[in-house]
């Protein structure tokens, strides 16, 4: 006889139930056994993921970023030789103009009538002087012959003489007319931008007046004026001589611009030479540099910032900038994944900020493992899971296959 009392069936329900738990407790097993798995202990959390990179030396070219000032290649005033009334300007203002174009024209009547006296004067001149000439040489036939005294034809010699003087005095004075007419057309002494005109048609202009009638400006190439302080020189000459970079010749010395908005001007100047001297009020020395300026983006006297290389470090050990922390003193270090992938703190000297990555100039090996990422995971003597880095700047992924 079957019991079919409600305490029968709730008996029969909890031992179905303790029989499904059973079973899939051991399909758990079998399948945790067939994985080659084990399951993880209660409490224990795997080692936190870090990114890293490798400590590579690599060769770097050691820059500085100085101050300095754009100036013209060449710069030149033009001012008249010769007075008159300007007749006509012949270019216009803020435009290219080559060397020997005419600029200004000056009312030359004057010069062109003392051209004409010139040369009337020459003529006259000559004609002396050939009458002279054949008058001496006849008496030079005579005195052979004692037909006249000798007296006489020594004077007339030195009256051959005297003429043919006054003839190259008289080219020199025609050459000196032709001169100041030719002055009476102002032409540019060099090839560039000219500038502003102070003066205009029918002004009176003087000889070599202190006013210039207008500036010709060379823009291509420009020239930048570099200051650097004898202190930084200083330093930068013992660290050439302990060896810890090459020195870079001022012949192959590379610059680059910072303009005044942030940017970088697009071309690539040289060094030319350096100052011999240190001026006295500000205790600096002065460096040029020459670059192309073919679209006139420089301009005299504009402020900029140049970077010159100074070194080159064959051994350069670079790390991204987030590498590095500091301390409430300020002191850098860094976080070394040592043997057993153990973080280690270590203490790093660093030098110069180059882009995003910071010069390390001690405190580091080569092929050792800086932490790049993972920071608020791990900490100094805590065991973790390395993944490489790929980049700087880009998040840290696994170098394990399949990742």
């Amino acid at each position: 006889m079957t019991d079919s009392s409600p305490i029968a069936g709730a008996r029969h329900a909890a031992r179905s139930s303790h029989l499904l738990r059973f079973a899939g407790a051991l399909l758990l097993a079998a399948g945790l056994a067939g994985c080659g798995g084990q399951a993880p202990s209660a409490g224990q959390a795997p080692p936190p993921e870090v990114g890293f990179v490798t400590v590579t030396p690599r060769a770097h070219d050691v820059r500085v970023e100085l101050p300095g000032r754009t100036k013209a290649s060449q710069s030149a005033e033009v001012r008249p030789q010769v007075g008159g009334i300007v007749q006509q300007r012949l270019f216009t203002e803020g435009s290219a103009v080559r060397a020997g174009q005419v600029l200004y024209v000056i009312d030359a009547p004057n010069y062109q009538a003392a051209v004409r006296s010139a040369e009337a004067a020459l003529a006259k001149a000559r004609t002396l002087a050939r009458s002279t000439r054949v008058t001496a040489d006849r008496l030079a036939t005579l005195v052979a012959a004692n037909a006249v005294s000798r007296q006489e034809f020594e004077d007339k010699e030195a009256q051959a003489a005297q003429a043919a003087a006054d003839v190259s005095v008289a080219e020199a004075a025609l050459s000196n007319a032709r001169i100041n007419l030719q002055y009476s057309r102002v032409t540019a002494p060099i090839s560039g931008l000219v500038d502003l005109s102070t003066v205009s048609v029918g002004a009176l202009v003087a000889a070599n007046q202190p006013q210039a009638l207008t500036t010709i400006t060379r823009m291509d190439p420009v020239h930048v004026d570099i200051t650097q302080s004898s202190t930084e020189l200083l330093e930068l000459k013992r660290k050439w001589q302990a060896g810890e970079f090459g020195k870079v010749e001022a012949g192959s010395a590379r610059v680059r611009l910072v303009l005044e908005d942030g940017t970088e001007y697009p071309h690539e100047g040289r060094l030319q030479f350096t100052g011999a001297t240190v001026r006295t009020d500000t205790g600096a020395i002065t460096l040029r540099a020459s670059f192309p300026n073919p679209e006139q983006l420089l301009m005299p006297g504009m402020y900029v910032r140049a970077r010159l290389d100074t070194g080159r470090n064959e051994q350069a050990i670079l790390l991204p900038q987030r590498a590095v922390a500091r301390d409430a003193a300020g002191n850098p270090s860094v976080q070394v994944i040592a043997e057993g992938n153990k973080l280690e703190k270590r203490p790093v000297t660093v030098g110069q900020a180059i882009g995003n990555e910071w010069l390390i100039t001690g405190g580091l090996r080569a092929g050792e493992r800086v932490m790049v990422d993972g920071f608020q995971k791990a900490k100094p003597g805590q065991v973790v899971k390395p993944l490489e880095s790929r980049g700087a700047g880009k998040e840290a992924v696994a170098a394990a296959p399949g990742r």
